[in-house]
């Protein structure tokens, strides 16, 4: 029975070493996860140099990633993986849209192009975030750059008419977004017509005005 010895000892190292890359990846996705979202949080914030330096560190932590997991692919691309990447990619696009800088590619953060898409899709839930804020102190082609920025966005997402399994579920999201952006064009319109109002009462205040 010697070789079910060998099998046994050889499985069990294959499967204790398979164990702690699994393990390491999942508090690894844990902390790309967070650090991606405290990216976020700092950009709406308008805190930039915070952002970049939360984004410089996701980035770090995405390559350790890929790094630990060269060996289990199976690993890399399982749900949790690709999520936690996902959400890196969203905070590096959410970055660079709403400062208006260029668009960092897939190429450039090192990622697979359906989990970038599906990062891209998400930064609109973002955008429509910050067009509020924007809105509150009043209509701002700022805002209006933002919604114009989104159709773009759209527009890219729709033309991927590829299986699920081959985009992750791109579809799904795309059929969100499309409901994110009428909402956000609503209320920069409402926006607008609202300070349309308000400059032509102004006029009328400054004509007449002891009305």
């Amino acid at each position: 029975m010697h070789e079910f010895s060998d099998l046994i000892e050889k499985a069990k190292t294959v499967f204790d070493q398979r164990t702690a890359a699994r393990d390491q990846a999942l508090v690894q996705a844990r902390q790309l996860t967070r650090l991606s979202a405290h990216t976020i949080r700092a950009i709406h914030r308008n805190e930039s140099e915070a952002a970049e330096e939360l984004l410089m560190e996701a980035r770090v932590l995405t390559l350790n990633i890929q790094r630990d997991l060269a060996s289990y692919p199976d690993l890399y691309y399982a749900g949790y993986t690709q999520d936690a990447i996902k959400e890196f990619a969203e905070a590096s696009l959410t970055c660079a849209l709403i400062e208006n800088k260029p668009l960092p590619s897939p190429e450039d953060l090192g990622i697979e192009f359906a989990t970038y898409l599906n990062g891209l899709a998400e930064t609109i839930g973002e955008l429509r975030r910050k067009c509020l804020d924007i809105l509150r102190q009043g209509y701002s082609e700022d805002a209006e750059r933002l919604l114009t920025t989104m159709d773009e966005i759209y527009n890219v997402l729709v033309t991927m008419d590829y299986p699920d399994a081959i985009t992750n579920g791109l579809r799904r999201q795309t059929d969100l977004v499309r409901g994110i952006i009428e909402r956000t064009r609503a209320d920069l319109t409402l926006s607008l017509r609202e300070q349309h109002l308000q400059e032509a009462l102004q006029k009328l205040l400054e004509k007449f005005p002891g009305v």
